[in-house]
Parts: C-alpha cells; sequence; structure tokens
C-alpha cells in the first residue's frame, strides 16, 4: 500500500520534543501484524507531554504520537483479526516508541489489538480511551483488595482529569460515596454532576504535615496526583484501606513513613495501564462496555478534527481542560 496518508510525527530538535503533521507511507511506519484504518484517537496527559516535550516520554524519535487508537482493521497477518473488524488499541508502546493513533492508519504487534466491544461505538471507545481504561482497571484492583461500598468513602483525585471525571461516574454508579478532590474551585458542580457527593479543595487539606497518621477517612482512593498528597492519603486512610496510584502530575517523590501500612494495614496498588496483559485488558474492556460505562460518557467529551490536535496540548499542560477529547481522524 503505497498511498499517502496524514500523520502527527513528533521529532527531536536541538534536544527537544517537537510534534508536526506530515504525509506518511505504509512503508515508513513501524512493522507489525494488523493494519487499522484509524477513526477515532484520544488526547491523554502522556500525549501532551510526549508532544511538547513537557515530559521525557518519547523513547524514539521520530515517533508518531498518539496512545490510543480505534478504527478497522485493514489488513492482517493474524488469523484473529480480519477486514472490517473494529478494533481498539491502547498502551503499551504505542505513541511513545512504536508510530502510535494520531495518524490516519496504524500497524501492530496482533497482541496489542482489542476487539471492540458489543456496546461501544469507535468514538464511544476513544472518548474513554486510556484514561477510561485506567479508571476502570484501579477499581477492578480496588475491589480485588476487598474494597466495597459498604467500607467507606472512596476519594478521587485530580478530579476534573480526563481518569477522574471517568472514575467518578464509574464509581457511583456502583454505589459508592464518592469524595472528589480538586485544584479547581470552578469545577465543583460539574463534579457533583458526574456523581462526586462531596467535593474537597485541594486548598483545604494540610500537605505540610509531619504526623505520621491523621484523621482516618477513606476507605478507598485513586490518585491522580503523586507527591505529597499521595503522602496525605497515606496519612489519611481507614484501617485496611487501599489506594490505586497512576499518576504523578503532583511530583514523582514519596516522602512518607510505614506507620500507615504496619498500624493500619494500609495498602498501595500501583496502576500500569500500558502494561496489562490482553487477558485482563480485554476483561476491563468489557466491563467498560457495560458496568463501568459512563452513564454521563457524552457530557464530558468534546470532539474535534484531526488538525485542531496541536491546540489541545498547552490547555491540557496548564490544567485548562477537563474531560475527555476525542479526535477524529478518519
Amino acid at each position: 500500500m503505497n498511498t499517502r496518508f496524514r500523520a502527527y510525527r513528533i521529532f527531536d530538535q536541538d534536544g527537544k520534543s517537537a510534534g508536526r503533521f506530515v504525509e506518511l507511507t505504509l512503508d515508513e511506519l513501524d512493522r507489525g501484524d494488523v493494519v487499522i484504518r484509524t477513526a477515532y484517537s484520544s488526547v491523554n496527559y502522556k500525549d501532551a507531554l510526549a508532544a511538547t516535550g513537557a515530559g521525557k516520554v518519547i523513547r524514539r524519535f521520530p515517533c508518531v504520537g498518539g496512545v490510543d487508537a480505534a478504527g478497522v482493521v485493514e489488513s492482517s497477518q493474524d488469523a484473529r483479526f480480519k477486514p472490517g473488524d473494529e478494533v481498539i488499541v491502547t498502551g503499551y508502546d504505542i505513541g511513545v516508541a512504536h508510530d502510535g493513533g494520531f495518524a490516519e492508519y496504524v500497524r501492530v504487534p496482533a497482541d496489542w489489538v482489542v476487539p471492540l466491544p458489543q456496546g461501544l461505538t469507535l468514538s464511544e471507545a476513544m472518548a474513554l480511551g486510556t484514561a477510561g481504561f485506567t479508571a476502570a482497571l484501579a477499581i477492578h484492583r480496588l475491589e480485588q483488595n476487598e474494597l466495597s461500598p459498604e467500607k467507606g468513602r472512596v476519594i478521587v483525585t485530580g478530579a476534573s482529569g480526563g481518569v477522574g471525571s471517568l472514575a467518578i461516574q464509574m464509581l457511583a454508579q456502583l454505589g459508592y460515596h464518592v469524595v472528589a478532590l480538586t485544584g479547581k474551585d470552578s469545577e465543583h458542580e460539574y463534579l457533583k454532576e458526574l456523581g462526586a457527593h462531596e467535593v474537597l479543595s485541594h486548598s483545604a487539606i494540610d500537605l505540610s504535615s509531619t504526623r505520621p497518621l491523621e484523621s482516618a477517612q477513606w476507605a478507598g482512593a485513586l490518585d491522580a496526583v503523586g507527591g505529597a498528597t499521595l503522602a496525605w492519603l497515606t496519612r489519611t486512610m481507614q484501617q485496611n484501606g487501599v489506594i490505586a496510584s497512576f499518576g504523578n502530575a503532583g511530583g514523582a517523590e514519596l516522602h512518607t513513613t510505614v506507620y500507615p501500612f504496619i498500624l493500619r494495614g494500609v495498602r498501595l496498588i500501583g496502576i500500569d495501564s500500558a502494561a496489562t496483559a490482553r487477558p485482563l485488558r480485554e476483561k476491563i474492556w468489557q466491563r467498560l462496555a457495560h458496568d463501568l460505562r459512563p452513564a454521563q460518557l457524552e457530557g464530558i467529551v468534546r470532539t474535534i478534527p484531526f488538525m485542531q490536535l496541536p491546540e489541545v496540548f498547552q490547555s491540557m499542560l496548564h490544567g485548562q481542560s477537563h474531560g475527555r477529547t476525542v479526535v477524529k481522524i478518519g
């Protein structure tokens, strides 16, 4: 196939990442078993870091950006997929070390490809994307560690972001009492509309405390922030509370003591959505199409044309966006 198509490729320019639209042929893409004609992608915080160089995310230059893609199989060398199948690709090395979803075609190993679950459209799959998958995986892991609605309140940090806004809806639908923690006072009503029972301002909590333990408040926590916020969570969990950690927007270092873990039995679980093995990945996508499908998904999504993609990155990095941005590519 020698057809030329559009792609948003990220280059190393004088030691800094810089993205731009280019024309490619399939022969110029990374190798893989399955060629997908991309219908939609989405913009995640990781994409903004990669495209602008604000974070050292890209591991190989040049690389087509986009950690998510959904579309239709164009050709396949693997018997599990045939032309016309609707499929999803998220995580693994896509968009950081393997050409990603910001292109009209993507070619990937077959083991990275998940069939689109019945009950989801391609655009809805990207409205969820890596953010929705991460939220659902975190909830699944918390449930495996015995979290249930009757145990008590569950707090979601970074609540107005993509993962947070989806997690709030999912948890509320499952019957949890959800507390949203946000640094954006303007988003309180929005978060309540999503299903948060309480909204807590980031400025109202004391991150500077040196006490090893504080008042026990949370049965569970989903943390997108890391740093001092995660340390505060460890100090304020209930007995046998469980934390799912999947972000570091507030810092990568964790300064805490062993006391929450040995005196309250607090459990800290790392969520690595990119490397999730295929069987569990398919299970989580099935849940996203059914019991974890956010009822208000359409209300937190905006869809942009492919050529407007670069306009999104800076607003996302500066915390000026909420919800999810879907990119219509095909």
